[in-house]
C-alpha cells in the first residue's frame, strides 16, 4: 500500500466536485473546560449530514462503467446508508439500501427520501450480511461496505486532510471508532500531511472491540450492541484492521454517561446539535484531560442525524 500526498490530493480533488470543506469551529469555554485547544471538525455539516457523504462519493466515482449500470448495495445503520443513496443518486447508480431494525427512524426516514430500494433486517450482524448478500446476487449488484473498503477509507481521509491544512500545528485528532473506516483514513491523512500530529480513537466501553483488537492484534466482536452511539455498533474489517494496527497506538473507552455529557457540552457551549456517535471523540478529551493539557487537537465531529425527542437533555 502506498499512500502519498499525491494519491490523497487525487481523492480530495476529484471528491471535492460533490462535498463541501467542512468548518472548524472554536469554543474559547470549551479551551477553558479542557484546558487545551479543541478544534471541531464539523462533518455535521457535511451533506448528507456525516462524513460518510465522502466516502461513499469516492467509492462509487471509482466504479466501472459495469458496476454503475448494475447498481449498488450496502448494508448500515444510518449514516453510510443515507451517504451512499446520495452519492449514487448524484451518478445515476440505483443503490439499494438493507438497515437494522433498530436503526434510528429519522435514518430510516432519510434514507426513504431519495431512495425507496430500503429493506429493513433483523438487528444483527448476520442478518444485514445474509440480506445483503442475498439482494446482491439477485440483481448483480456491487458490495460497498461502509467501512471496510479502501476506496471507502481514502474518501474518509479528506477529513483530516482538510483540517490539518488549516490547522498545521496539531498535536492530536481524535476520532470515533465503530466499522474502523474513519480511524483508518485519518491516519493515512496524518502520516502523510503531519510528521507530529497522533491519531487517537474512542469507542463507547460497552463495544469496545477496537480497543481490545489493538491489545490482542486480532480483530475482536462485541457480545452486545447496547450502547447510545448508534453508529459505533459495528466491528472492523480485515482492510482497515492493519492499517489501524500499523498506525494507533491508543484507543480510549468512554462510558455512556460520559458521552452523553459531551452532547450536553457541545450543545451548551457551541450551540450544536450532534450525535451519540460524534460526541464520543470529544467526551475521550474530557476523560483524559490531563493526557491532553495544553496540547492543540482536531476533534472528528462525525454526523448530526439525531432524533430530537430521544435526547435526554
Amino acid at each position: 500500500m502506498n499512500i502519498t500526498r499525491k494519491s490523497l490530493e487525487k481523492v480530495k480533488k476529484s471528491t471535492s466536485n460533490y462535498t463541501i470543506k467542512t468548518p472548524v469551529l472554536i469554543s474559547q469555554k470549551i479551551n477553558t473546560i479542557c484546558g487545551a485547544e479543541i478544534f471541531f471538525k464539523c462533518e455535521n455539516f457535511q451533506k448528507s449530514g456525516s462524513f460518510k457523504f465522502r466516502a461513499a462519493t469516492n467509492a462509487v466515482l471509482n466504479l466501472n462503467d459495469s458496476q454503475k449500470k448494475n447498481g449498488v448495495i450496502t448494508h448500515s445503520s444510518g449514516n453510510f446508508a443515507l451517504a451512499l443513496s446520495l452519492a449514487s443518486q448524484n451518478q445515476s447508480i440505483t443503490a439499494h439500501i438493507v438497515m437494522p431494525e433498530n436503526a434510528p427512524e429519522i435514518k430510516k426516514q432519510s434514507v426513504l427520501k431519495s431512495n425507496s430500494n430500503l429493506v429493513v433486517c433483523k438487528s444483527t450482524l448476520k442478518s444485514r450480511e445474509e440480506t445483503s448478500k442475498e439482494i446482491q446476487d439477485k440483481y448483480n449488484l456491487t458490495f460497498i461496505h461502509p467501512s471496510n473498503n479502501f476506496d471507502v477509507i481514502l474518501g474518509n481521509s479528506t477529513v483530516v486532510s482538510e483540517l490539518l491544512n488549516d490547522h498545521t500545528d496539531l498535536d492530536y485528532v481524535l476520532c470515533p471508532v465503530g466499522g474502523g473506516g474513519l480511524i483508518s483514513g485519518s491516519a493515512l491523512a496524518c502520516e502523510v500531511y503531519s510528521n507530529k500530529c497522533e491519531v487517537i480513537g474512542v469507542e463507547p466501553l460497552n463495544v469496545n472491540d477496537a480497543y481490545r483488537s489493538l491489545l490482542s492484534g486480532k480483530i475482536e466482536f462485541n457480545s452486545t450492541t447496547d450502547t447510545i452511539a448508534d453508529g459505533l455498533r459495528t466491528n472492523l474489517g480485515d482492510i482497515n484492521f492493519p492499517i489501524i494496527l500499523k498506525y494507533i497506538k491508543t484507543i480510549i473507552c468512554v462510558e455512556e454517561s460520559e458521552i452523553v455529557n459531551a452532547m450536553n457540552l457541545v450543545y451548551d457551549k457551541l450551540d450544536m446539535l450532534i450525535e451519540p456517535s460524534s460526541a464520543v471523540a470529544f467526551a475521550g478529551v474530557l476523560k483524559e484531560r490531563e493526557k491532553f493539557k495544553g496540547k492543540k487537537i482536531g476533534i472528528i465531529i462525525s454526523g448530526g442525524n439525531v432524533e430530537k425527542k430521544n435526547l435526554s437533555f
